[in-house]
């Protein structure tokens, strides 16, 4: 049974404009295809021919309103009939073409920009196009990144937000969205667990920004002088992270002039957890060679095996030591939510700073991440700039709530709305279901691997996370020693399979390889439309391919 099911005369209604938006350049009227609508405030009063009608027509034209009213239904149309699709396992997670071909123009639509303006029945026809070729991330069967699934009351507050067209930068431009900003802000700071006196933060294009955040923050904490002076004020900076941690630590270090050769990655266990001893080893040889540890990023839920560092041993080094503990649980942080699972996060509260991306496991459309920060007042500290033109300190409000100094951005998304209203339409009980369910899901993959001979789990144990990593393993590899020979055939498995499943487009997963580990699957759910007979297919459909790809590469070999 589809988790979402909808009546087909729903579905059929919802198509965009009947047959207008036609796959050719050959377009036909919205009139001769849709029955007249009833007037009213909220509709199109009368059916319209869009291949005659340009933007200028649209509001603020005087007379703009109604033909406003009709382009708007014609794009809802289309809109809601890909709403209805991604639900719909009948229907292809992508219809794959190549970059060429997409550059090339297909079935009428072109990527090429005109000189001359271009009438909103083409414009109907990009959008409809736009979407058939793009990638359904919200379909049950899309595996393939940890940011899936399609809340329709997070899609709503992104419409609404981008009705709004405001900036979160002052108070007076987006006085609901700072106010909202402010109220997610102090709820997630609950969870994590910092006392009502503690806690900052703000919304930030992404968990890379959020970490960038979180060495700038800790750089300015200890070095002040470096907002004014610069680098070549301070000693040569050190900072730690596990090799199974996002890239974005290192990135972070190369933009902020301190140095990617200044990260140190430290080892991992075979699971993918920071070693503590190794940290603190690390430390010391850092500080033994005139160097100046000032940082640790501890990851909870690694990217790939979903991983959850040691988060109390990691806090103990960084008190023994003196350094800012950040926590990147871009990934991880949903489990927050969950009482079954939070256990996993134990020690989070000790941490300096944390990082939590809520459009991953609790399903905020993209992009919403948050950088949460213990000490109230370090974020404007370090970034404020004082532009007299937006941050005046006569306004006749409380500019407090002038949020905009805060940030390295000026102009700023508004991120919070989607998030406030999925918390109220789910409250915090309904996020917990959901991620536990999203377990659920992996640990019913991980059970069939078990017992599937063609199937070989990278890891024996329960998964931590609703990571699954996994290989297919091809008749004539089942009963071959370990070995390069074996590996170097293993290693051609899963992208062939995965070229090929992106092909016929009825399911999508993502491989890799890691350290001394050929291409093996990676399975994350984070999708709550996703339902076990989901996972039984991919493993169905992964044999299937498997079977025919596998027997082509014996025979190139």
């Amino acid at each position: 049974m589809d988790y979402l099911q909808l009546p087909e005369s729903i579905i059929e209604n919802a198509k965009p404009g009947g047959q207008v938006l036609a796959e050719s350049k050959q377009h036909r009227s919205s009139s001769d295809i849709n029955p007249p609508q009833t007037a009213s405030d909220n509709t199109c009063s009368i059916t319209k021919d869009f291949s005659c009608i340009y933007s200028k027509d649209l509001l603020p034209a005087l007379s703009g309103e109604d033909t406003t009213k009709c382009f708007f239904q014609e794009l809802v149309n289309i809109l809601l009939s890909y709403v209805c699709k991604s639900f719909r396992r009948s229907s292809k997670v992508l219809d794959f073409h190549h970059p060429h071909q997409l550059r090339e123009g297909l079935e009428g639509f072109s990527l090429e920009l005109p000189d001359q303006p271009e009438n909103l029945e083409q414009l109907l026809v990009d959008c409809r196009d736009t979407l058939k070729y793009g990638v359904k991330t919200g379909h049950p069967r899309f595996f393939n990144q940890l940011s899936s699934g399609l809340d329709v009351i997070g899609l709503a507050g992104e419409w609404l937000t981008s009705t709004a067209n405001t900036n979160m930068f002052t108070y007076e431009v987006s006085p609901v969205f700072i106010l909202m900003e402010d109220v997610l802000l102090r709820k997630m700071q609950e969870i994590v667990g910092w006392s009502e006196e503690e806690g900052d933060g703000v919304f930030c294009p992404g968990g890379t920004m959020s970490n960038l955040y979180s060495v700038l923050l800790a750089r300015y904490h200890f070095f002040p002088e470096v907002k004014t002076k610069g680098m070549t004020a301070l000693p040569r900076l050190i900072l730690f992270t596990s090799a199974h941690s996002h890239y974005s630590v290192k990135k972070s270090a190369a933009v902020l002039g301190i140095g990617s050769e200044n990260v140190v990655l430290v080892k991992c266990n075979d699971r993918g957890k920071m070693i503590p001893a190794e940290l603190e080893s690390s430390i010391i040889t850092a500080k033994d060679q005139g160097c100046v540890p000032f940082y640790v990023n501890a990851t909870a839920g690694t990217t790939v095996y979903g991983a959850f560092d040691p988060l109390n041993a990691i806090a103990d080094i960084c008190e023994s030591h003196g350094l800012w503990l950040h926590v990147d649980a871009a990934w991880g942080g949903g489990l927050l939510m969950s009482n079954l699972h939070r256990v996993k996060l134990q020690g989070i509260e000790r941490a300096w700073s944390v990082t939590w991306n809520p459009h991953k496991m609790m399903g905020a459309p993209l992009q919403c991440s948050a950088i949460l920060v213990k000490k109230r007042g370090l974020l404007k500290d370090c970034n404020q700039m004082c532009a007299e033109y937006l941050f005046q300190t006569d306004k006749h409000y409380d500019t407090s709530y002038d949020t905009g100094d805060k940030t390295i951005q000026c102009g700023r998304h508004v991120d919070v709305f989607k998030l406030w209203l999925m918390w109220k339409a789910k409250g915090s009980e309904g996020f917990e279901s959901q991620v536990n369910k999203c377990l659920e899901n992996a640990e019913h993959l991980f059970d069939k691997l078990k017992q599937k001979p063609d199937f070989e789990l990278v890891f024996k144990s329960k998964p931590e996370h609703s990571n699954v990593c996994f290989w297919y393993i091809p008749p004539s590899l089942r009963n071959m020693p370990p070995g390069s020979e074996r590996n170097r055939r293993l290693h051609e498995v899963a992208p062939k399979i995965k070229a090929k499943m992106m092909e016929q487009g009825m399911a999508m997963i993502g491989y890799q390889p890691l350290g001394d580990k050929v291409n093996f699957f990676r399975c994350v759910f984070s999708n709550p439309a996703t339902q076990t007979e989901d996972v039984d297919y991919l493993l169905e459909e992964i044999t299937r391919l498997g079977h025919d790809i596998c027997i082509r590469i014996e025979t190139d070999l």
